[in-house]
Parts: structure tokens; sequence; C-alpha cells
């Protein structure tokens, strides 16, 4: 599937791991997979295959937004917003969060 970033750290991160000194080691190597993942699935739906992923629409404000998460351990999350252009859906990675902060 394809996706693009929101900001440029997150980008600069995917592309030179560049910024990876922000996040701990485990969770820009969990970063990485989880991209492997949604670039190798063929749409949205491959997402809820991988079970490890938790794949789920946030709640409250973010979820009324369309904001998604994707789990990368218990406390960190990739979030992300699905996009339609007129090639398809695209995903929107919007950050890496802390889920408890």
């Amino acid at each position: 599937m394809e996706f693009r970033f929101k900001s440029d750290k997150l980008r600069l991160l995917y592309t030179q791991e560049e910024g990876a000194h922000r996040y701990p080691a485990a969770i820009v190597k969990r970063f990485f997979e989880v991209m492997y993942v949604i670039e190798a699935i063929p749409n949205e739906g491959g997402l809820y295959s991988f079970k490890s992923l938790h794949y789920e629409k946030l709640k409250g404000t973010r979820g009324k937004l369309g904001e998604r998460s994707l789990r990368l351990n218990d406390q960190w999350r990739l979030i992300i917003k699905l996009e339609t252009d007129p090639r398809g859906k695209t995903i929107l990675v919007l950050e890496i969060g802390d889920h408890y902060k």
C-alpha cells in the first residue's frame, strides 16, 4: 500500500534514519518493521490480518478526525490516517506517539 508522511521528521527517519535518537532503539526497529508491512500489503484490510499490530480506530476527537493506530509495543503507537485520492487509498503517517503521555 502507498504511504506518505505528514512531517519531514518522520520521512527522514524512514529514509535516512535521521532523528532515531529521539526514540528508544526498540521503537525505531519496530517502526521499520511496521512500515515494511504497510508497504507490502495491498489494502487496508491487510492490516487486520496482523493481530500484533492491533490496528484500530482511535476514540474521541482523534477518532472523529479519522485517525487510527498501529501498536509498536505496549506503550508506543504509530498514528496514521487513511486518505483517498484518484489512485486509491493512501496511508498518511502522522506520528509516533507515546500512548501514556
